[in-house]
């Protein structure tokens, strides 16, 4: 590997193709910090990491670097999302507002789980203004989710949800399962299978935190209409502070994850066999199916682009954003991380990285590195 460049990690000789785009992307000044990792059948067959964890340069992004997910984090609470229904405590099909009977106001009786998490639901932002402070009150926040009138009719389209998923699926989690869904992720798989991954990150671990290089420009949503205003276009569209203490020990299943690529790779081949991780079951067999199988796609009315959507995942569909696995699916976080899992191959991935794009989907750089992969081992 690059000396000059300090790229660490595991590289096999047969995926030294994918180790040049990787090292082709700090030349090219892409990169500031970033690793991707790979796992076939839940162990990691790649893993790449390079450049710095601070904006400054002083310090060396590692093994033990955490990095922010943004929305990836979407792809952990979709799976923990499914383990609540193979315990049999809920339904895709079933009501939310039988489990939470305040949600069903303002028209919402009928949107069941599978439209709140594919993202039809109606509620991609708050109307204001208020201030954005309040994103740290959970309870004030699913209150107003509870009261809102849906933009669209529930179940007609879908429209990108960027943060209040996040909390509609904890408060969901919170009421059927009696932890957190951040909690639980950390009792049930993080410190059984030693993933380095967390939705609220103790203070204890804010020294590890990667700092971001936020983008220059903003992304492209197109026409400006209403739902796109809510969900982006607003002062309070989003909590603000997002490297500080209370971002990073908030629970916001849908945007603040912290997490190393490994540790996303391996929990993503949950998706990619069936259920299973290091021969132990965490999806009930044909479960990691019914959270792929698509529940609707079209043109969404947030992201600019034509969406399969799954329970909480993005579907290949035709777009092919997971390389070229027509049954693959992932996530994308805002500036380019993104996590990937196809059952055809039983191939997984992640990338994280600290110097963030424009692109809310289908960054070039973890694009380049998935299409160097399914070369190199296809």
């Amino acid at each position: 590997m690059s000396q000059a460049l300090n790229i660490h990690g595991l590289c096999p000789p047969r995926l030294d193709a994918v180790r040049t785009v990787f090292e082709d992307h700090f030349q090219a000044g892409e990169e500031i910090g970033a690793r991707f990792a790979l796992a076939q059948h839940g162990e990691i067959i790649l893993d790449l990491y390079a450049g710095h964890s601070d904006l400054a340069r002083t310090r060396t992004f590692d093994a033990q670097t955490l990095t922010p997910i943004f929305s990836c984090t979407k792809a952990i609470a979709s799976l923990m999302m499914a383990r609540l229904i193979d315990q049999g405590l809920i339904a895709y099909a079933q009501p939310v507002a039988e489990v939470w009977p305040e949600f069903g106001a303002a028209g919402k009786q009928a949107i069941t789980l599978e439209q709140v998490l594919s993202h039809q639901a109606g509620l991609c932002g708050l109307e204001g203004p208020f201030d954005p402070q309040l994103w740290y009150d959970p309870e004030a926040i699913c209150a107003r989710l509870a009261a809102m009138a849906p933009l669209w009719p529930p179940g007609s389209a879908s429209g990108y949800h960027p943060i209040t998923v996040g909390y509609l699926a904890g408060e969901i989690f919170r009421r059927l399962d009696g932890r957190s869904l951040g909690a639980a992720l950390r009792q049930d798989l993080g410190q059984p299978f030693d993933l380095d991954l967390w939705i609220g990150l103790p203070a204890s671990e804010h020294g590890r935190c990667a700092q971001m290089q936020r983008p220059r420009t903003l992304p492209n949503l197109g026409p400006m209409t209403e739902p796109r205003r809510l969900a982006f276009g607003t002062p309070w569209a989003a909590p603000g502070g997002r490297e500080g203490a209370a971002w990073r020990s908030m629970e916001i299943p849908s945007a603040n994850g912290h997490a190393t690529a490994p540790a996303l790779a391996r929990l993503m081949s949950v998706l990619a066999c069936d259920g299973q991780l290091d021969g132990r079951t965490v999806l009930a067999e044909g479960m990691a199916k019914a959270v792929m199988r698509e529940r609707i796609s079209g043109d969404d009315l947030v992201l600019p682009r034509h969406v399969s959507w799954g329970a909480g995942l993005m579907r290949n569909d035709v777009t092919e954003i997971y390389g070229p696995g027509p049954n693959s699916v992932g996530h994308y976080g805002w500036g380019g991380s993104c996590v990937f899992a196809d059952p055809d191959t039983g191939l997984s991935g992640a990338y994280v990285m600290t110097r963030q794009s424009a692109f809310l989907v289908a960054d070039p750089r973890p694009m380049a590195l998935i299409a160097a992969a399914y070369q190199a081992l296809i």
